[in-house]
């Protein structure tokens, strides 16, 4: 028999609480946390715009997140005239790449870390920027996908496109598939590029979720990889089309595409271009918690120190699934600026920070219900992104963004299990 451990719900603070810091409180372990005092030395410039972020409480109603779009016609439309593959399959299929070794020293990953290398192409190229990462840990209980893989997946971006790495460490090879959105024109199925910064992903089950800064979630189905090989109507040529041409489907070289099946908008309108500390969050990473119940996917706002401290906000996977709005269960101003992202494992919280050309930091901290605990924190790779927890190796992994300082690493964490 499994026990579900529940959590209370949340209550919103008023003025007072909100100008101490407090957005919100949910339950003992799982609920997201206040935060300490800014650290010194504090800005000037950005103390007014603090200040003005917190004059007034927050609404939780700021990150009820709507459900968007239904692409499911224009997704089963597509699969009439392409082939649908798996995860296992696109993993073992010719033609993949393979990791390499050796990026861990030029990234200035932390000794004893576990780190896996891209090829040559990949770790100098400048086209492409990684940015997050998830894994088969954060979707299944059991830490193993369809076929016995076990991936981890690593999105990147390049201004206008994105695109999802499954790698499999086992056999150490990876591969990468492109992420589109269905359309219907003309009566005929076809995709376009997603262009959004993919800050963050997180999986679970089937789903994968994009973070869309200014909008919220794009949401994306493993069982809608589309095999542009496979299918008579697909071409790997011409890397300057998407979609559909002449009667061909391309996708700018890639064979494999992911199709986008629908999305979470924040109810209240999109974000600004900057962190402001109020209105809905800017959706700069994501995670997931499976180490409380109900499972959470957290997410973040990256903010400068001249900015209001950003916010970590986390909603119940459960509602995300469903067809009505998704309220949070949780939220608090972040301890620290520059967050290029953070997860939670039984209540010990990790976040990463970045430095431009210096090496990053690690923070990590747990909430005692005053508020957050004394930080510690420690330098880590170059570039340090987004965080997902292992359970099964009890690590936490991250990436090194730089060209010729990239890598994908994991460090020890004992409470990720």
């Amino acid at each position: 028999m499994i026990k579900r451990r529940t959590v209370t719900a949340v209550s919103w603070p008023g003025t007072a609480a909100v100008a101490a810091g407090v957005l919100a409180v949910a339950g003992p372990g799982a609920a997201l946390a206040a935060p300490a005092p800014a650290p010194a030395p504090a800005r000037a410039a950005s103390a007014a715009r603090a200040a003005d972020a917190v004059a007034a409480p927050p609404d939780a109603r700021d990150f009820d997140l709507r459900r968007g779009t239904d692409r499911s016609a224009s997704v089963r439309a597509l699969g009439g005239v392409l082939g649908r593959t798996g995860v296992a399959a696109l993993l073992r299929s010719p033609g993949h790449a393979r990791l390499g070794g050796g990026c861990g020293r030029a990234a200035r990953v932390p000794g004893g870390s576990l780190v896996y290398c891209f090829d040559q192409a990949d770790s100098t190229t400048q086209d492409w920027v990684p940015q997050g990462v998830t894994s088969v840990s954060d979707a299944a209980a059991a830490e193993r996908w369809a076929g016995g893989v076990r991936p981890i997946l690593v999105s990147w971006h390049n201004g206008g496109r994105v695109r999802i790495t499954f790698v499999d460490p086992d056999r150490r090879v990876y591969r990468h598939v492109l992420l589109v959105a269905p359309v219907m024109r003309g009566g005929r199925p076809t995709y376009t590029d997603v262009g959004v910064h993919a800050g963050g992903i997180a999986w679970y089950g089937d789903k994968l979720y994009v973070a869309d800064t200014r909008h919220g979630l794009r949401e994306f189905d493993m069982r809608q990889i589309f095999d542009l090989v496979a299918s008579g109507a697909g071409s790997t040529r011409r890397p300057d089309r998407i979609g559909l041409h002449g009667g061909t489907y391309y996708a700018h070289g890639f064979r494999y595409v992911m199709a986008q099946t629908s999305s979470r908008h924040f109810a209240r309108g999109r974000t600004g271009g900057e962190c402001r500390g109020r209105g809905p969050l800017r959706m700069s990473w994501t995670a997931i918690d499976r180490t409380t119940w109900p499972h959470v996917l957290i997410a973040g706002e990256y903010c400068r120190p001249d900015q209001p401290r950003g916010r970590v906000v986390s909603w119940p996977l459960e509602s995300l699934a469903g067809r009505g709005t998704a309220s949070a269960d949780g939220g608090a101003r972040l301890p620290v600026d520059r967050v290029q992202g953070a997860v939670r494992t039984r209540g010990q919280w990790w976040f990463t920070q970045s430095r431009s050309g210096e090496r990053g930091r690690l923070f990590s901290t747990r909430y005692t219900g005053r508020g957050w605990a004394p930080v510690s924190r420690r330098t880590v790779s170059y570039g340090p992104e987004d965080l997902s927890c292992h359970r099964g190796r009890h690590r936490v992994f991250t990436l090194a963004e730089h060209p010729g300082r990239r890598a994908l690493w994991a460090f020890r964490a004992a409470s990720c299990r």
